[in-house]
């Protein structure tokens, strides 16, 4: 078992006095994680199915892709081209993906001083922007030429974002010291 999946059982005992909750329901908990990622310009097949066989090695899932709704000109993108992947992981994928999120991929991150609390929305989500895919143990050295980025949504049922900031801080993701205004 995760160390990410022990916090989160604990959660309901150290926020409820907190947050006055009454109910073992009512504690904040991990929904799902979404990773995705844009395929960029060059929209050749190469490229997706690069990106493709990388998201399910970071993720251990095949990623699904995300095609245009509409046709935009000035971007010479045609309605059903592919424009993203997308990952969707619960469960025990979910935290495992995690807990290497946490505790591998961030801390190699170049200058990584921990997370801006603005990345949590005031639903209780937090997104997670990454420029280099190269900070996961999977990507192999000889991939330096193919850098693509990702983004990875933690989706909660906190129901705003000071109790989400507590629940993200309670299970150790690693988020910057509130600063006083």
């Amino acid at each position: 078992m995760s160390i990410t999946k022990d916090r989160e059982k604990t959660a309901y005992d150290a926020l409820a006095e907190q947050f006055g909750f009454t109910s073992r329901m009512q504690g904040p908990r991990i929904e799902k994680v979404v990773v995705s990622s844009g395929v960029g310009k060059k929209r050749d097949k190469k490229t997706i199915e690069f990106i493709e066989e990388r998201l399910a090695e970071i993720t251990g899932q095949k990623a699904a892709p995300r095609a245009a709704r509409i046709s935009i000109a000035s971007f010479k993108v045609r309605e059903g081209d592919t424009v993203g992947l997308q990952v969707t992981l619960r469960g025990a994928r979910m935290f495992d993906f995690l807990d290497k999120l946490i505790h591998i991929a961030l801390p190699r991150t170049r200058d990584f001083r921990g997370l801006s609390t603005s990345a949590i929305d005031d639903m209780g989500n937090m997104t997670i922007g990454i420029k280099e895919s190269t900070i996961f143990p999977e990507v192999g050295e000889e991939d330096l030429k193919d850098v693509f980025g990702l983004a990875v949504t933690i989706v909660t049922t906190a129901k705003n974002k000071a109790e989400a900031e507590a629940f993200f801080r309670h299970i150790g993701v690693p988020l910057k010291a509130t600063e006083a205004k």
